[in-house]
């Protein structure tokens, strides 16, 4: 059965991520499926719009974070337990037919706001779960030593999903309506289904922490790739346990891990410090230094050139040697470039900054990714990846209020500059922990 199974895919694990072709299915599923997400997102916002008055088009926008925040540690279970492919694949396929669904609705009849709050609400559940997974999926199409390759293929993948999604959803719309966009979303999201059906998962080694090779063939097994005979095998060997002992053990896990632990604390700090100012301070910002709609956007851009180069130089490259050190130095330095920001003399000057901001934020976020990739059982990957998802998607977001609160009462330097502090408090903490400082990425 080995045989049959390991040799193939070791052979194109062998290859660069960038030149894989199991790995560009992975990455053509998942561009797919963000440039449909951005496609949808933008066509839930015009067809709210026109359904309701605009504070009715804000909470449905909003209402699908609720259930994703709640049920993303419960994503991260159902992920390790069931496999991350057969997870993504499901999430796409309900996704897929939901918005399809709702572009039927809306082709045929006006029925309001109601469907459009339940696919919000169904969006937002299975996000729950599909990101659990696709923070997992890496690791099981290619080995160990092109993780941060694939983190900067990732972040390609995203960047070119943002500036490509929303003028196809504006397409679509001024084509046919938010029906049209709806189904072009539908469509985008659907090509990812076959592609990743092709993906190939590799064997995964394991540390010992989370059930040995029993639990290796369990995972095997629920993405499809162990042989005939095996299911009763791994029946007999894996321990059962009940969906909440695995929250619970991937928890404690993560608690004692000397890397993870502290690096889950160093993303949290970043992120809070960074979502604030990149936001809501950025708009505000612009406002009061008359820069307008166009010079923020250009500022935006900056941001976005300088987290696009952060990822194609780990495309390129591969891995950077001493991960630990880097990131703590990116987040420091990006922290004081972030607190520049709200000082810049001039639009020219917010825009050099916004790409500084940009590369060092897309560089210590790629190589915390992959340090997190890297540094966990595989068997815990999805329970890792849905913390890590509620730290960026659950916390982090909190800190949009409080600084367009803060920025009223103080204004937006003294914000800027309490921003930057948190932020910079992740790369002391970086520092701090040995294990973590002391981080590298496999070769």
């Amino acid at each position: 059965m080995t045989a049959t199974l390991i040799p193939p895919v070791r052979a194109a694990a062998d290859k660069p991520a960038h030149r894989d072709s199991n790995v560009l299915r992975w990455l053509g599923a998942y561009t797919a499926s963000m440039v449909g997400d951005n496609v949808y997102y933008l066509a839930l916002s015009w067809a709210a719009v026109q359904a309701g008055t605009p504070s009715q088009a804000g909470l449905v926008m909003a209402v699908s974070a609720v259930p994703r925040a709640l049920l993303m540690l419960g994503g991260g279970v159902v992920a390790d337990r069931f496999g991350p492919r057969r997870v993504v694949i499901g999430s796409d396929a309900v996704r897929c037919a939901a918005v399809l669904t709702v572009a039927a609705l809306l082709f045929a009849t006006s029925p309001g706001l109601w469907p459009l709050a339940l696919l919000a609400v169904l969006f937002g559940t299975v996000d729950a779960v599909f990101m659990p997974a696709v923070g997992a999926l890496p690791a099981r199409v290619t080995g160990r030593d092109q993780l941060a390759r694939v983190q900067g293929m990732r972040g390609l993948a995203i960047r070119f999903a943002n500036v490509v999604g929303a003028p196809l959803g504006g397409l679509g719309v001024a084509l046919g309506g938010a029906a049209a966009a709806f189904g072009l979303a539908g469509l985008l999201i659907a090509v990812s289904v076959p592609l990743l059906i092709s993906v190939r998962m590799r064997d995964l080694p394991t540390d010992g922490k989370a059930g040995g090779k029993a639990e290796g063939k369990a995972d095997r097994e629920a993405d499809g790739e162990a042989g005939p005979g095996s299911r009763g095998a791994a029946q007999d060997t894996v321990p059962r346990t009940t969906p909440w002992q695995d929250l619970r053990d991937g928890l404690r896990y993560i608690r004692g891990h000397r890397v993870l632990a502290p690096l889950l604390v160093a993303i949290a700090l970043g992120d809070l410090g960074f979502v604030g100012p990149l936001n809501v301070g950025l708009t505000l910002l612009a406002e009061q230094r008359g820069w307008g709609a166009s010079g923020m956007g250009w500022v935006l851009s900056g941001f976005g050139t300088g987290a696009g180069v952060a990822a194609l130089l780990l495309t390129v490259r591969g891995r950077l040697p001493h991960a630990g050190r880097v990131v703590a130095a990116a987040i420091l330095a990006g922290s004081v470039a972030i607190g520049a920001l709200a000082y810049a003399p001039s639009l020219v000057a917010a825009v050099g900054t916004a790409l500084l901001v940009g590369l060092l934020a897309g560089l210590s976020g790629a190589l915390c990714g992959a340090l997190l990739q890297t540094q966990a059982d595989p068997a815990y990957l999805g329970r890792v990846s849905s913390v890590a998802g509620i730290v960026s998607l659950g916390f982090a977001p909190l800190s949009m209020p409080l600084s367009a609160a803060a920025i009223g009462w103080w204004g937006t330097g003294p914000v800027f500059v309490t921003s930057a502090a948190v932020c910079g408090l992740g790369g002391v903490v970086v520092l701090c922990s040995g294990p973590l400082r002391r981080a590298q990425l496999p070769r």
